[in-house]
């Protein structure tokens, strides 16, 4: 194994690491759900106003989590970013069973978006309106929205349902 591809693991390790801390004043439970009016104000992006609206909610100390936001700003979508202790009561909600799971759970239109997922490919997932619950990329592969760097892995977005049933959408 190479010496960058050595430090490529090993930053990724870290950042698996840095996106499952909490922080002290994070909110606890189910805190989340019930955002003030003023918490959304604060939160939501000046983007246009036809644009959907993004509900992100990811730990205070995932920074491949902030990247993706920002990933999805630049590409136009308007965000509500909640940062919360434990993202999992949101994923298991929605359906995104362990298998599908990754750093960082997002809420648009009806539908979930689980981890790294594209911003074309939810535009066009949007646009399509198709019978599924939502999408996923499993895990955090590198050079996914949010996971640049100087490697690229190759990944599936998965479009699943909640009856567990599922195919790739996309393939990067």
């Amino acid at each position: 194994m190479t010496t960058a591809r050595t430090a490529a693991l090993l930053l990724g390790s870290l950042a698996l690491f840095a996106c499952g801390n909490q922080a002290p004043n994070a909110h606890a439970g189910h805190e989340h759900a019930a955002a003030t009016a003023a918490d959304v104000a604060a939160n939501a992006d000046a983007a246009p106003q036809d644009s959907p609206l993004v509900v992100v909610y990811k730990s205070p100390t995932c920074g491949c989590c902030s990247k993706w936001v920002d990933h999805m700003r630049a590409a136009g979508f308007r965000l509500e970013v909640h940062d919360v202790a434990d993202v999992t009561p949101i994923k298991t909600q929605h359906g995104v069973t362990y298998d599908l799971q990754s750093c960082h759970t997002a809420l648009v239109d009806g539908y979930v978006f689980e981890g790294h997922v594209p911003a074309e490919d939810i535009r066009r997932f949007l646009a399509e309106r198709p019978d599924y619950a939502g999408l996923a990329v499993p895990g955090m592969p590198m050079g996914s929205p949010g996971m640049e760097g100087p490697y690229k892995d190759r990944y599936d977005v998965i479009a699943f349902r909640r009856d567990g049933t599922r195919e790739v959408y996309a393939s990067h």
